[in-house]
C-alpha cells in the first residue's frame, strides 16, 4: 500500500511541474506560499511550547497548518474553539 502513496505522490508531483513549466508561471507565488506556510508552522510552534494557551496544544498536522495558512490568527481561534468544545 505504501508503494502506490509513493508512486502517486511522485506522478502527481512530475505533473504539477510539467504544468508550471508549460504555463511559465512565476515562481514568486511559490515563494509566498512556502513563506506562509513556514510562517503557520513557526507560529503554532511557539503556541504549543510558550505557555501562552494553558492546557491546550494544537496539534501540528497538515490540517491544523492549513487552516492557519487560509485564515490567519482566526484558523487558530477556530482550531482552538474546536478543540474547546469536542473536548
Amino acid at each position: 500500500m505504501k508503494v502506490i502513496w509513493l508512486v502517486s505522490l511522485i506522478v502527481s508531483s512530475l505533473l504539477l511541474i510539467a504544468v508550471m513549466l508549460r504555463h511559465r508561471l512565476p515562481l514568486q507565488w511559490v515563494r509566498r506560499f512556502a513563506l506562509h506556510l513556514i510562517a503557520a508552522a513557526l507560529t503554532l510552534y511557539v503556541l504549543n511550547y510558550s505557555g501562552l494557551i494553558s492546557g491546550m496544544e494544537v496539534p501540528l498536522n497538515p490540517v491544523t497548518i492549513g487552516t492557519t495558512v487560509l485564515l490567519g490568527i482566526p484558523g487558530i481561534a477556530l482550531i482552538l474553539g474546536l478543540q474547546m468544545t469536542l473536548l
